[in-house]
């Protein structure tokens, strides 16, 4: 601290004063000396890397490179790339500055999760800047635009005005005029038997003269429609399930507005348990099974943690599909959830209330990019072809919004770990641990999933307490849902063994030959309870059927 004189001019500093202020010197030298290193040895891999690329691009134009795209490369099928030279050397540049940059950000001094979210960074601009994403660059439309005199082109171009125009610039992933819900999506025959503010409670029909006594309850995720569980004959979860002689009922959850910005897990909770207590009365069932996917499955681990701390037992087991209770494992959602990124998005949010799901959707499309822009950038843009029909597709465009509140009670969970850390998380004004649960789960993963990781939900199963079946299906994070039998592809994994981790339980995992389906209907009639007669008509006096399946709530934009 200075001093100063009577006359008011400053005197010299106390002695610790000048010894702290050395120390701060002292210290920002260190930090500068540090800063000075890393652009060193950063500017020295860059310079490295340049000349490692500049010897590849030598032995590429002189036609002696042995560069080759990997096997799993789609982009670079065509034969063009193999027989002709201009194409060939093209590829060949192209894949050598990709793995320069690649080689810099592997030995750049970075953490491992900066490094991580540079090596994502890095392969948005490479993939944008594939030769295949060009005209002159992609030789299967070259092709068509000379088959077709232009037309091709023409077509393109008209796409690409109306993508501008109507989906705010992303390219359109599915033809929506193929398809319409309660026509050829959602079509297994059933009625709602309840409605509340929040959710519509859909009853489906017995085809079977014999049904187990404890219904099923499905619980669909938020952020899309519930017909994920309903999806088309010969893909429906719910289909399938009544086919096998289980009392199905399922959540229809309703498409919220700017107005209902204050839903929060509390809100959608104890919707939840307003609709166990009708399906009990309708089928007087003691408890039920519940069946829940992604955000829907987050949302039943915290009622179940809620009917643990409070000594109910209306849940007997439960199935948690494609579900990460917290952002603990590496994932590319958690490399974009910064602090700065979660406060961002949760501002924006609370600013308009809601938080739409296309928004959403364009999130999750960049972080697989070839899958979901740029191969439909091709199909549409380039070769002048119509976006594909596809049921998948046009339920993952059929968005839904997100509550503010709940929007932040998710990013809160994930980012924060709200709700595998005992008590940290209160639901319903109670503090909540799940490890006190003690019903039987299904917990279902897929192990190409770029969502949810397989690994983070391997330890979801392990938070929970009671006995828990992990299974491990070959799929990615929709169509390991939509596994119906007949996939001669198909196969899941199993273990009986208890690792403690998800690379040891996959070692010791064994591969089954065909769909997860067939193992979880077992594992369901064993908790399922005793056969009776099927019901012959839908709901009770108390609960009478009202709007045919698939309801109204569904319908809403």
């Amino acid at each position: 601290m200075t001093k100063k004189s009577p006359s008011g001019d400053v005197a010299e500093a106390s002695p610790s004063a000048a010894k702290k202020k050395a120390g701060g010197t002292k210290a920002t030298l260190a930090k500068a000396t540090q800063v000075a290193g890393q652009a060193a040895q950063v500017s020295t891999l860059v310079l490295e890397e340049e000349a490692r690329l500049a010897r590849d691009l030598m032995s590429v134009l002189a036609g002696t490179a042995q560069i080759e795209p990997s096997p799993g490369d789609k982009r670079f099928q065509d034969e063009a790339w193999k027989s002709n030279p201009f194409m060939r050397v093209w590829m060949q540049g192209y894949l050598s500055w990709t793995k320069a940059l690649g080689n810099v950000v592997d030995q750049a001094p970075l953490n491992d999760k900066n490094r991580e979210r540079a090596r994502f960074a890095v392969s948005l601009l490479t993939d944008a800047a594939a030769p295949t994403n060009s005209l002159l660059g992609n030789p299967a439309a070259l092709r068509k635009m000379v088959d077709t005199g232009g037309a091709s082109v023409a077509k393109g171009l008209k796409n690409l005005v109306s993508d501008l125009a109507t989906n705010k610039g992303m390219p359109t992933q599915v033809d929506k005029s193929k398809f319409k819900v309660g026509q050829n999506l959602a079509t297994t025959p059933g009625a709602v038997v309840f409605r509340s503010p929040v959710l519509e409670l859909i009853q489906y029909t017995p085809t079977t003269e014999t049904v187990h006594a404890r219904p099923q309850l499905m619980v669909p995720p938020q952020i899309n429609k519930y017909y994920i569980f309903d999806l088309a004959p010969g893909k429906s979860i719910i289909e399938y399930l009544v086919a096998n002689g289980f009392q199905v009922f399922a959540v229809s959850w309703r498409n919220p507005g700017p107005e209902h910005a204050d839903w929060a897990m509390d809100t959608y909770v104890k919707a939840i348990l307003e609709a166990i207590a009708v399906v009990r009365e309708i089928t007087g069932a003691d408890d039920v099974n519940l069946h829940g996917a992604c955000s829907g499955a987050m949302t039943m681990a915290s009622l179940m943690g809620y009917e643990a701390a409070t000594g109910a037992s209306q849940i007997h087991a439960a199935t948690l599909m494609v579900a990460v209770l917290d952002g603990r494992e590496e994932s590319q959602l958690g490399l974009l959830a910064t602090p700065q990124v979660v406060a961002l998005a949760k501002k924006n949010s609370a600013a308009k209330g809601v938080i739409e799901g296309q928004d959403m959707g364009r999130v999750f499309a960049w972080m697989r990019p070839n899958d979901l822009v740029w191969n439909y950038w091709v199909n549409n843009y380039l070769m002048g072809n119509p976006p594909p029909a596809f049921d998948v597709l046009y339920w993952n465009n059929d968005t839904t919004r997100l509550p503010a509140r709940f929007h932040g009670d998710l990013m809160d969970m994930f980012t924060e770990h709200m709700l595998t850390i005992p008590g940290r998380m209160q639901v319903l004004g109670q503090p909540i641990d799940l490890g006190k649960v003690q019903s039987d789960t299904y917990v279902l993963a897929g192990i190409s999933d770029h969502i949810t990781p397989w690994q983070g939900v391997f330890n979801t199963a392990h938070t929970l307490g009671g006995k828990s079946e992990f299974v491990l299906s070959s799929s990615g994070h929709i169509q390991s849902l939509i596994n119906p039998p007949g996939n001669a592809k198909a196969k899941y994994f199993i273990s009986d063994g208890q690792a403690k981790s998800a690379e040891s339980w996959l070692a010791g995992a064994q591969t089954v030959q065909g769909t997860w389906w067939e193992h979880w209907r077992d594992w369901l009639k064993a908790r399922s309870g005793a056969l009776v007669p099927a019901p012959t008509q839908l709901g009770s006096p108390q609960h009478p059927a009202t709007d045919p399946a698939p309801g109204t709530y569904v319908l809403a934009k």
